[in-house]
C-alpha cells in the first residue's frame, strides 16, 4: 500500500503532516508514505525515513488561491503533484489538510471520478453523544443538487459505512425540515422517492436537531445545507467545550469540582474531538481522497491515513463502481 500526502497542506505543515507519517509506517504493515513538499522544511522533523519518501518541490497552494485556477497554473505545487502520483498509479490514495476547493478540483480534474457518478460529494464523519459517529454528505463539494445526486451519495455513503467503519447494514436518513414523507422542498421530496427504492437501508427524513443522537449512520443533503450544519456541529460543540470551561473555572468551589470530575470531562472532549475520526472522504473519485481538517495535529493526520488506507484496501472506488453500474442497469430494465 503507498499513500500520497501534501506535505505543505494545512495549518501546521509539514511538522504535523510528518509526524502522522510516521507514526502510521510505524503501526500499519506494508504501509510507504510518499511526503510531497519542501525537503527543507520537511527533513527536521523526518528523524525515522522508514518507508517514507520525498518528492520534492517548493511551489505550494495557499489557501487565498482560487482553486481552479491554482491547479492549473501551479503545475508543480505540492498538492497537484500528490494527485498526479494517484492518476499515474505510484500511489493507491492521497491525503492533504490544504486547500478544499483545490483538492476538490485535483480529485475531479485529476484523479478523475467513477464512470456514473454525476458528481463528487465531500464526507466527513461526527461525533455523536454515545461516540459512534455519522457520516454527513455532502458538506460543499456541490453547493446545488438534484435528486439523482443525494440517491448516489446515500448509496457511496452505505457503502463506505458498511466496508470502511464496519457498520452491519447502516442506516441512511435525507436531512429535512420533518420527519414526516412529504415534508420538503421537490429536491428532497424527490430524493426521498430515490432513496426508498435504492439497495440502502433508507429510514426517511431526519431532522438536524437528531443527528449528534445517532439518529442515522449516513445523512444525506446538498452541498449548500451540508456545509451549514457541518459548521454549526463545529461551532456548537467549541462553544459548549468553552462554556463550560468558563463555569468550571469561575470560583474555587467550581475548580475543587472539576477536579473531581476531570477524567470525565476528558471522555466528553474526546467525543467530540475531530482527530479521531480521520478526514473528510472525496466520494465518487477512481481513488480515494481525503482531506484532513486544515487545523489537524499529527493524531488527525494519523486517522486520515489509516482511513485512506481502509478505503483503498477495501477497494471503496471499485465497490461504488460496481453497485451504480447494476442500478443503472437495472433502471434501464424497468
Amino acid at each position: 500500500m503507498k499513500l500520497a500526502i501534501d506535505a505543505m497542506g494545512g495549518d501546521n505543515a509539514p511538522k504535523a503532516i510528518v509526524s502522522g507519517a510516521m507514526d502510521a509506517v510505524k503501526e500499519m504493515d506494508n504501509l510507504t508514505i510518499t511526503l510531497i513538499g519542501d525537503e527543507k522544511q520537511i527533513a527536521p522533523y523526518l528523524s525515522d525515513t522508514r518507508n517514507i519518501e520525498i518528492i520534492h518541490t517548493e511551489e505550494m497552494i495557499t489557501a487565498d488561491d482560487e482553486p481552479a485556477r491554482a491547479i492549473r497554473r501551479k503545475k508543480n505545487a505540492s498538492l497537484v503533484l500528490m494527485a498526479q502520483e494517484v492518476k499515474e498509479g505510484r500511489a493507491d490514495a492521497c491525503i492533504s489538510a490544504g486547500n478544499t476547493g483545490a483538492l476538490m478540483a485535483a480529485g475531479l480534474f485529476i484523479v478523475g471520478r467513477i464512470k456514473g457518478i454525476d458528481r463528487p460529494a465531500l464526507c466527513p464523519t461526527l461525533p455523536t453523544v454515545d461516540g459512534k459517529g455519522f457520516m454527513l454528505l455532502d458538506v460543499g463539494a456541490n453547493v446545488d443538487a438534484k435528486p439523482q445526486h443525494l440517491l448516489q451519495y446515500g448509496v457511496m455513503g452505505s457503502i463506505y459505512a458498511e466496508k470502511v467503519r464496519g457498520i452491519k447494514n447502516p442506516t441512511v436518513g435525507l436531512l429535512n425540515v420533518g420527519t414526516e414523507d412529504g415534508k420538503g422542498t421537490d429536491l428532497t421530496k424527490n430524493a426521498f422517492s430515490l432513496l426508498e427504492a435504492a439497495p440502502v437501508n433508507f429510514v426517511g427524513n431526519v431532522e438536524a436537531r437528531d443527528l449528534l443522537d445517532g439518529v442515522a449512520d449516513v445523512v444525506v443533503t446538498d452541498g449548500f445545507t451540508g456545509n451549514v450544519a457541518l459548521k454549526t456541529v463545529e461551532g456548537t460543540a467549541m462553544s459548549v467545550m468553552k462554556l463550560m470551561k468558563e463555569v468550571l473555572m469561575s470560583s474555587a468551589k467550581a475548580k475543587i469540582g472539576a477536579s473531581l470530575i476531570k477524567k470525565d470531562l476528558r471522555g466528553i472532549k474526546d467525543k467530540l474531538d475531530y482527530s479521531e475520526y480521520g478526514g473528510a472522504a472525496l466520494f465518487g473519485l477512481a481513488a480515494p481522497v481525503v482531506k484532513a481538517h486544515g487545523s489537524s495535529n499529527s493524531r488527525a493526520i494519523f486517522n486520515a491515513i489509516k482511513q485512506a488506507q481502509y478505503m483503498a484496501d477495501n477497494q471503496i472506488s471499485s465497490i461504488i463502481k460496481t453497485t451504480i453500474e447494476s442500478m443503472k442497469v437495472e433502471e434501464e430494465a424497468e
